[in-house]
């Protein structure tokens, strides 16, 4: 991989040992050739096989003997660039410690210098035009180097070595101030003025790495509501950065694993639970949360903005500069142009960024990363494929896109896109495709897609198919899931696994809305074998923004009295939604049929009380995991008939606790447990059918920790296999590798 420092670690190991020969990079990699004694041969090659550059991820390393060569010395030669080759490229990094302490350093010519970085850190995929990645190819291509970084960039014993974001006061990228259209200050007088904005309670976009963050003080309720009310964001919790992990530590509970992600080179936003501290902040930033998301300054300019001081905010809210849904604006005029309703002032720089990107979300399972959104620091790193493949674009979903391109045994998917709802991310995601075709040099001969007929990113490859005359293949949505969680597992066989696939959305090859679904499946086909018992979605669109409506649709269905006015739904919703809720489900006029477990969720959220009406996806599903009691072990009756899962008799015994006064915490616990059971029950039936053991588990359901933490030892009790996800989300922005593996299974064998 390019932009993670291996020649530099080759040179300095060929060094110590005395050796001469030389390393570049080539389309297979990376290519040393070294002539010493076997004994330094030997011991050159033990070094690097246990000490590589703390970034670089080694697929394969072949040692070989070579024919005898005199070399005067060990040098460094130019990438070998050839038509068609390609050598993957690396994500950003966020500032390593040896840039942090120079940032600091009085003594040091780049003392609080917002663009210092060196080959173990900064921007990557930002800043890339084109390969090889050499500074020529990248947005630093405008910024000529002064002298000493010049000999900084030819040294091979220097850390910034071939660094191509090298940088300093003198000849790199600046920062300032403007308001109003108006240029205020600049460089140091520059951050001095956005920190005193802050100080006041006015809002910022700060230009970043991948974009423009909307940055307000966190603990300032009047700030957060203003950015609330312009950004459209009613209720949806904000990321956070506090200046190191002390602080976070004050407000959130990381486990040892959580504080080595969060400070590691891909610096996510971590989700994690709320101390005492935590819970006064989130009434704030997070309402009916049980989670925060922080994250650590990645950037030089970050940490000089939050650098602590008396009387400044040791909290930032750092939320995606966008309205809500828009992708985050990237470009200088744009951010003028889209966030001058939204921010008071900006804080600007003129790097460039050619790639968008936003942060990356994760959370811990098992004390591993478990990804919510994979972005920053995460994309575009390579994916090895189980099997050899064609050159391939599968285009994802209509919500959390992100597509994947294929080559060789790799698989590149993209960063977040977003949902492509509106015509700036869609754009967005038109414009990322061809970057990507172009930066990994993939022609795809094939295309994938959603089988949904309506998806724009399904538009997109039946057009392209069209127009180049390419196979396109349709993929189940839910098959996808399945098809990404094992080929993101190594899964080489033809065999098939038991697939839980959960979500809110997947259009069915019946025509109706699926989402409750347990597959046998491989890569090629699948079988559904239990599906959740379709019930109306009344009003379509309607329905998922209103809980209500689906949990009267649930009601209607288990046969029970929806004039009682005890039930909360019944008492939300007015007297003509009702009756219009009762004639759709009666007629199936714009009811849909769905088996959503994403939609039965949203029911049992809505009938206990937690969430009527949404103001964004998940929020009723996140509700009921939060409210749930983590003591609480009872569970209801989910009955598996035949092919189906009947939720009905559950409906019914929750109403039946409603009345009863049951605590909504109880209930919403038996809920999940229930969940777990009755999946555990059909992997048990199957297994006695076919005997699979392993269990592929992903859909967007699986975001929910209380659920993942229970069935994983549930399913390990039982003697089953369980494959999660642990480099892709398990939500819709994994669906695109599995629409490649299952199109490359169909057109390859």
């Amino acid at each position: 991989m390019q932009g993670v420092g291996f020649r530099p670690t080759v040179y300095q190991l060929a060094q110590k040992h005395a050796l001469t020969g030389w390393v570049l990079n080539s389309a297979h990699g990376v290519e040393i050739e070294v002539s010493g004694s076997p004994a330094a041969c030997a011991a050159f090659v033990q070094d690097l096989q246990r000490n590589p550059p703390p970034l670089a991820h080694i697929d394969s390393f072949e040692v070989q003997p070579s024919a005898p060569q005199v070399y005067s010395a060990f040098e460094i030669r130019e990438s070998q660039d050839k038509a068609g080759d390609f050598l993957p490229v690396s994500p950003d990094l966020a500032i390593c410690p040896d840039c942090r302490r120079e940032l600091f350093d009085p003594g040091d010519r780049r003392y609080r210098y917002p663009f210092i970085n060196c080959t173990n850190c900064g921007p990557r995929l930002t800043i890339v035009q084109s390969i090889p990645y050499d500074r020529p190819n990248t947005s630093m291509a405008g910024f000529a180097l002064c002298p000493d970084c010049a000999a900084e960039y030819h040294d091979p014993a220097n850390r910034r070595f071939h660094a191509q974001p090298i940088a300093c006061p003198v000849c790199g990228p600046q920062v300032w101030f403007e308001a109003g259209g108006q240029k205020l200050a600049e460089r140091e007088e520059a951050l001095q003025t956005a920190r005193g904005w802050l100080v006041e309670g006015k809002i910022l976009a700060v230009k970043g790495l991948g974009g423009f963050h909307l940055v307000c003080d966190a603990t300032n309720a009047a700030a957060v509501q203003t950015l609330r009310e312009r950004k459209h964001r009613t209720g949806k919790p904000f990321a956070l950065m506090a200046f190191d992990l002390p602080t976070i530590e004050k407000y959130v509970i990381l486990s040892p694993a959580a504080r080595q992600l969060i400070s590691a080179p891909q610096a996510p936003i971590i989700l994690a639970e709320m101390t005492a501290a935590g819970k006064k902040l989130a009434q704030i930033v997070a309402p009916d949360q049980t989670r925060l998301g922080f994250m650590l300054p990645y950037t030089p300019l970050h940490l000089l903005l939050l650098e602590p001081a008396p009387g400044y905010p040791e909290v930032l809210v750092m939320t995606s500069g966008n309205l809500s849904e828009e992708p985050i604006a990237y470009d200088n005029a744009e951010a003028r142009e889209r966030l001058a309703s939204l921010a008071d002032g900006f804080l600007m720089h003129d790097r460039p960024i050619y790639m968008r990107i936003d942060d990356s979300v994760v959370t811990m399972l098992r004390e591993k990363p478990y990804l919510v959104r994979r972005a920053r620091g995460f994309a575009p790193q390579q994916l090895r494929l189980p099997w050899e493949a064609m050159p391939l674009l599968a285009t994802g979903t209509e919500l959390k896109n992100s597509f994947c391109l294929t080559r060789e045994r790799y698989a590149f998917v993209s960063h977040y896109i977003g949902d492509l709802e509106n015509q700036e991310t869609l754009s967005a995601f038109e414009q990322a495709i061809p970057h990507y075709e172009h930066v990994f040099r993939i022609q795809p001969k094939a295309l994938a897609c959603d089988l949904h007929p309506d998806y724009l990113a399904t538009r997109y490859a039946q057009a392209r198919s069209q127009a180049e005359s390419l196979p396109l293949v349709a993929v189940q949505h839910h098959h996808a899931h399945i098809a990404s969680c094992i080929a993101e597992n190594g899964w080489a066989s033809h065999e098939p696994v038991i697939g839980l696939a959960y979500d809110g959305t997947g259009y069915g090859t019946d025509g109706t809305i699926w989402g409750g679904e347990i597959l046998i499946a491989c890569y090629k086909d699948f079988t559904r074998r239990f599906h959740l018992a379709p019930v109306p979605l009344p009003g379509g669109d309607l329905a998922v923004r209103k809980p209500a409506r689906m949990a009267l649709s649930y009601l209607l269905a288990a046969g029970v009295d929806i004039e009682d006015q005890t039930l909360a739904p019944v008492t939300y919703l007015t007297p003509d939604e009702i009756q219009a809720v009762r004639h759709q489900a009666h007629t199936g006029f714009n009811a849909l049929l769905t088996s959503s477990m994403g939609r039965l969720f949203d029911a049992v959220a809505a009938l206990i009380g937690l969430c009527e009406e949404i103001s964004y996806e998940a929020q009723a599903a996140m509700a009921l995991e939060s409210a749930s009691d983590p003591q609480e072990s009872g569970f209801y009756e989910m009955l598996l008939k035949n092919d189906i899962i009947d939720p009905l008799p559950m409906i019914r015994a929750i109403v039946a606790e409603l009345n009863d006064g049951v605590s909504a915490g109880c209930i919403a616990a038996r809920f999940h447990n229930s969940l777990v059971r009755m999946s555990v029950e059909a992997c048990l039936q199957i297994r006695q059918e076919t005997e699979l053991r392993t269990v592929a588990i992903s859909g967007g359901v699986w975001q929910n920790m209380r659920l993942m933490n229970l069935i994983l030892p549930a399913l390990e009790a039982e003697g089953f296999t369980p494959l999660i996800h642990t480099q892709l989300p398990p939500n819709d922005g994994c669906v695109s590798l599995g629409q490649a593996a299952v199109a490359l299974a169909r057109l390859q064998g």
